[in-house]
């Protein structure tokens, strides 16, 4: 996949590198040549601009990049600012990092598709999160094995999970299932309730709202999730 990555920052240089050595192409861009020139040989591309200049973003491939990532963070001013000309360029996925509650409220304004805290979430499990896709979230327990919660693929919802095969089609192990529902609380508000199961059995059934914790190696997971990215 292709990656824009603006800010070389610690989370986003992190992000960069560990999305180029998964074999993605990211471009990595800040305002500092001392960024750029510090990375130029850990991230696929590196470039010095003002992701703020409307003609200056407009030069970059954004037709043939999958998802763009502003992790500008020591200046609120031209995170909204880079996030808002990006949005404007319809690139394919936005994803931002918010600073506090009140600029995450102008990201949701703008109308990003995803916020990134790098202050609870590790560039590791965004890296994840990214590469794999249907990923909800994961655990690096090494660098070959994770544990990881994902999306159950639409062709498998309806069947149990011995039907499904995950040890023997895949080398995969399901822990556990979480369960969400929508619940009504006294004031009539509709709020998800998320609901962990036991550990999970052969005969338990998928549905299509619940979410698979997976153990496995970094490898199967990928080949998993890539076959059936439905």
């Amino acid at each position: 996949m292709k990656y824009i990555i603006v800010g070389l920052g610690n989370f986003g240089a992190s992000l960069s590198q560990k999305l180029t050595a998964q074999g993605n192409e990211v471009i990595g861009i800040d305002t500092r040549m001392e960024k750029v020139d510090l990375y130029k040989e850990k991230i696929s591309h590196t470039i010095c601009m003002d992701a703020t200049d409307e003609f200056t973003v407009s030069g970059l491939p954004l037709s043939d990049t999958d998802v763009v990532i502003v992790a500008i963070g020591e200046d609120q001013g031209a995170n909204i600012m880079t996030t808002a000309l990006f949005k404007n360029m319809q690139v394919k996925r936005l994803i931002s990092r918010a600073i506090n509650p009140l600029h995450e409220k102008v990201l949701e304004a703008i109308g990003v598709d995803e916020i990134v805290h790098p202050e609870e979430e590790t560039a590791e499990r965004w890296a994840k999160r990214l590469y794999m896709n249907n990923v909800v979230d994961s655990f690096e327990l090494s660098n070959d094995f994770s544990i990881i919660e994902a999306n159950v693929p639409n062709e498998y919802i309806g069947k149990t999970i011995r039907e499904v095969g995950f040890r023997r089609k895949f080398n995969l192990l399901v822990l556990t299932i979480i369960k969400k529902s929508q619940v009504k609380s006294l004031l009539g508000k509709i709020r998800t309730e998320v609901t962990i199961q036991d550990i999970a059995v052969p005969d338990q059934q998928l549905e299509g709202k619940d979410i698979l914790v997976l153990y496995g190696s970094n490898k199967n997971l990928q080949e998993f999730l890539k076959r059936n990215d439905k």
